[in-house]
């Protein structure tokens, strides 16, 4: 029965979207697969919320057609008032899974995925004719680019690089390659301030720091948050013990007992639950209520953006040692980069 439905999509597919001499080209997505493409791509299906945001900001959003359904809860409702034009956009599934009949619908040039959406989703996706291009934003060894929580030998690299070629894939994709140059730019130079301030400091002295997230979910090693305090001069308690995205016992959080808690934008509620819960009040960070809500910029995921790289390490380093950054105005930081990739201003916290 499954098989005759997507027969059935296919034949529709063919019959909607007529077969043309299209010049065509071919690249290598971030999972090592060989995918024909368009020379001009025009429309595509945007199923990863990182590759998203990178469109976003390379001024690409006329070239979507869809989305993610979830696409405000992965990035943040305040999200919608930097690209309000994704609010028109057709939404159809998510990092896992896919409406095909809406996918044919948009007769899309390419299908943008996450690394580990699932080998299935993949392949019926390609034998609509449509291609597929997964994007990782980490450089993987071999046997590990399709995973969620991958083990790395050298994580700094892996992320950076990976970044670095995951930006510039999507920009040849979608014929923007000097917007990817400079997103790539601004992203890796926003890091010297940081490493030159902090560059002295010894790692037994830098502040244990914790990343709480909803349910004692947190991240571990493997994934860009370790990086994100690295840089900004913390370390992370989570790295040692966790690999990847997982959920924590409180007694082990106590044990950690962080100096500081940083907590994404997206979950502000975890503040308040955090500052009110008897459970957490031993703790070091909220006696001395260092306990974190961060911008918006500051995507602490486990993936990284631009805008973390490039402006959020350092308002991470300026909350973790502010006297060594007391003359670094971060909301101007922050506008700079927003009217710049945003073509907005910043209007979040600083």
């Amino acid at each position: 029965m499954k098989q005759k439905f997507w027969q059935g999509v296919a034949l529709s597919l063919a019959m909607v979207i007529p077969l043309t001499a299209e010049a065509s080209r071919q690249i290598t997505d971030q999972i090592g697969r060989q995918v024909t493409i368009p020379d001009e791509v025009n429309r595509v299906v945007v199923l990863q919320h990182q590759t998203l945001n990178l469109l976003v900001q390379m001024n690409a959003s006329d070239k979507i057609v869809g989305i993610l359904a979830n696409w405000k809860q992965q990035l943040g409702e305040g999200y919608v008032r930097l690209a309000p034009e994704l609010n028109q956009k057709a939404t159809l599934g998510d990092l896992t899974h896919v409406d095909p009949e809406k996918l044919v619908a948009l007769h899309p040039q390419v299908v943008f995925v996450t690394n580990y959406a699932p080998q299935e989703m993949i392949d019926k996706i390609s034998s609509l004719g449509i291609p597929v291009v997964a994007i990782s934003l980490r450089h993987d060894p071999a046997g590990e680019k399709a995973k969620m929580n991958p083990t790395l030998a050298d994580e700094e690299k892996a992320y950076d690089q990976g970044l670095r070629e995951g930006i510039t894939l999507i920009g040849d994709i979608i014929n923007k390659p000097q917007e990817a140059k400079a997103l790539n730019d601004a992203t890796f130079e926003g890091r010297k301030m940081v490493s030159d301030r902090l560059k002295d400091i010894p790692k037994e002295n830098r502040i244990r720091a914790y990343m709480a997230n909803p349910e004692l979910t947190t991240y571990g090693s493997g994934k860009y948050t370790g990086l994100m305090m690295a840089h900004a001069g913390a370390l992370n308690v989570a790295a040692a013990t966790i690999q990847g995205f997982k959920t924590v016992a409180m007694e082990q959080v106590t044990a950690w007992n962080p100096q500081v808690v940083f907590v994404q934008d997206r979950y502000p509620s975890v503040v308040t639950e955090i500052k009110g819960s008897a459970p957490w009040q031993v703790i070091e960070a909220v006696k001395n209520q260092r306990v974190y809500l961060m911008p918006d910029y500051a995507k602490a995921w486990g993936y990284p953006m631009p805008e973390a790289m490039g402006i959020g390490e350092l308002w991470m380093a300026k909350k973790l040692y502010p006297e060594k950054f007391q003359d670094v105005d971060m909301h101007k930081v922050a506008n700079d980069w927003y009217q710049r990739f945003y073509r907005t201003s910043y209007q979040g916290i600083d």
